[in-house]
């Protein structure tokens, strides 16, 4: 009888799906289809194909995780909050588990990323995660002993739709966001949105990626930019260390990429922090961009 142990996760994202097959914790077989927008039989048909072939090329029959850009709610058991819109109202867990014949397990995908780097990631071994994701969005998921904390409601880690904390004048009342608020952290952390604040202010149309490097560089605007993401991003941390004091905090998505904040955030979350010391620690991630998906399969433990 063989004992190795295949673990699949799969990464649903509104552009595409990915799929992970991990043999005893050790990547076998990797995969990625376009996602088939604004159709829901299809996006099931093509989860379903890439667990067949997955399974046919490691030959072995695994567990299967998923995360989504969305939530399951605790009282329909459907789709909610989800950016790929076609998956909203579905029961997306219950029809995946039919087709595919065994259970499945469905988080958003943002706890997908705090489970990965939690497991085996930056933050591995660590009893508290936050995972934080800085990208087109802003999303965060808590993990727990390497598991994630979905919440009564199904929205644990939901502070992109928090207002920024400490607010200066000129950020009152910030910009309105697609939640219906205004001056969400989503409005301000977004590698998106930083670089629209950037345009409003110089004129100038680079992406997050650019400015950052351009502010190493010692671009004056660009600095000036950077250095008030990288305050914007410590008084919203600083909120979570207040309210969650976790061990660890694994930034995600582009603006992670940004290596300077790994030390500058740290430096400013002190003066907002209810403590007299913060023994938090602020890292990137160790699987990149593979978070996600690797969190899917982590989903049934190792």
């Amino acid at each position: 009888m063989d004992s190795q142990t295949l673990r699949l996760g799969v990464d649903l994202g509104g552009t595409k799906i990915e799929i992970i097959a991990l043999v005893d914790g050790v990547e076998r077989h990797r995969e990625r289809v376009p996602t088939p927008r604004d159709d829901y039989a299809e996006t099931l048909a093509a989860v379903a194909g890439l667990v067949a072939r997955a399974e046919a090329t490691v030959g072995l029959r695994g567990t299967v995780g998923v995360g989504i850009p969305g939530a399951l709610s605790p009282v329909t058991g459907r789709v909610k909050n989800a950016n790929s819109t076609w998956l909203i109202g579905q029961p997306f867990d219950q029809d995946l588990a039919a087709r595919l014949g065994r259970p499945v397990r469905v988080q958003n995908d943002a706890n997908c990323f705090a489970v990965s780097e939690a497991t085996d990631g930056a933050a591995a071994g660590a009893p508290v995660v936050f995972g934080v994701i800085l990208g087109t969005g802003v999303g965060a998921g808590v993990a727990l002993e390497g598991r994630a904390l979905t919440g009564a409601n199904a929205i644990a880690g939901e502070w992109g739709h928090n207002p920024l904390p400490w607010p200066a004048d000129d950020e009152r009342p910030g910009a309105a966001c697609y939640c219906g608020r205004h001056g969400c952290l989503e409005t301000w952390l977004s590698g998106r949105q930083f670089a629209h604040r950037f345009q409003e202010v110089t004129g100038l149309a680079w992406d997050s990626r650019r400015i950052v490097a351009e502010a190493q560089a010692g671009h004056a605007a660009a600095a000036q930019a950077f250095d008030r993401y990288c305050d914007r991003l410590a008084r919203g941390l600083a909120h979570v260390i207040n309210v969650l004091d976790p061990d660890v905090i694994v930034l995600g998505g582009g603006m992670s990429n940004a290596r300077a904040l790994y030390a500058e955030v740290p430096r400013r979350w002190g003066a907002y922090v209810f403590s007299d010391v913060v023994q938090t620690r602020l890292v990137p991630p160790a699987h990149g961009d593979s978070s996600g998906v690797r969190g899917a399969a982590w989903l049934w433990g190792r």
